[in-house]
């Protein structure tokens, strides 16, 4: 029997590309990490050898570097639904393009209860995502994009708990009346409608993080799969333009120390924070499918 080549894509990874605005006296800085992939019709490189049609990865990092110059860096999204098409442009036997990128956060240094302006400071640990997916070209495009961020870490010190839990004879876990709950926050939101240059793609961002936030701190909790849910749910109910949320939470455990020992009374307020193992709790909350007037990311 022959052989066949599957499903299959190439491209470059996680391009550190930092681009500086200094269009006035105070700077903006976007720090990304982009990576680019092309899938199309490339079983001649692949069976022959024949790399005629194919777009090397070495000239997609440097479209992603040149595309920071000539395209700017308004927001990721846009960035990243730029790059994408121009790849099309340049590699006629690639059917759709996949633009990654990661986004570090900078602020500006307080000087004098002013932020500087061209000096900066690294956030932490969170890593605002972006992934755009450009099919097709014309009026057969499809631009599909999905907004995100990482490693947002949480924690409420109450409101919480977690009983009436499946208990057999391996079970040690006390219920818990009153609980810390903290999580490193995955959450990935996908948009449908309207991705144009004019979208307002930072302040849909900054939008959405708020409502999780909020959503996180208001939010009653009966056990993490809850408050998920809840969250997703507040995004959906506020933005039109979101069709689903998806989220990976571990469940950062926070255990009470006995200080018995030491002849001292622990009344909620000393914890051993647990590296792992850890709960993994992943959700997506999505809208009823007659609820969706369009595809998600269809442009027309």
């Amino acid at each position: 029997m022959a052989n066949v080549l599957g499903a299959n894509r190439y491209g470059k990874a996680e391009t550190r590309v930092v681009r500086i605005h200094r269009d006035t006296d105070r700077h903006a800085i976007r720090d990304l990490n982009v990576s680019t992939s092309l899938r199309g019709d490339f079983t001649a490189a692949h069976v022959d050898g024949d790399q005629s049609h194919v777009l090397p990865t070495d000239t997609q990092k440097n479209t992603a570097f040149a595309y920071a110059k000539r395209h700017g860096v308004s927001s990721p999204e846009d960035y990243a639904v730029a790059l994408g098409r121009r790849l099309l442009e340049a590699a006629p036997a690639a059917t759709a393009a996949r633009v990654t990128v990661e986004e570090y956060a900078w602020d500006r240094i307080q000087v004098d209860g002013s932020g500087h302006d061209h000096a900066f400071s690294r956030r932490g640990t969170e890593t605002r995502t972006t992934e755009v997916t450009v099919e097709g070209r014309g009026t057969d495009e499809e631009v599909v994009v999905t907004s995100g961020l990482r490693d947002l870490v949480l924690l409420k010190s109450t409101g919480s708990e977690f009983t009436g839990f499946l208990t057999d004879e391996y079970t040690t876990l006390a219920e818990a009346r009153d609980r810390v709950l903290s999580t490193a926050l995955t959450a990935r939101w996908t948009y449908t409608g309207d991705t144009g240059p004019d979208t307002d793609w930072d302040g849909r961002h900054a939008a959405v993080r708020r409502t999780l936030l909020a959503g996180f701190a208001t939010t009653y909790s009966r056990a993490l799969q809850e408050t998920l849910y809840r969250m997703g749910s507040a995004v959906l109910d506020a933005f039109p333009e979101v069709v689903e949320v998806d989220f990976s939470a571990p469940n950062k455990h926070h255990f009470l120390v006995d200080l018995s020992p030491f002849g001292l009374e622990n009344e909620g307020e000393v914890f051993h924070a647990a590296d792992r193992p850890y709960g993994l709790i992943e959700a997506t909350v999505r809208r009823e499918p007659d609820a969706r007037s369009e595809e998600p990311g269809r442009q027309s």
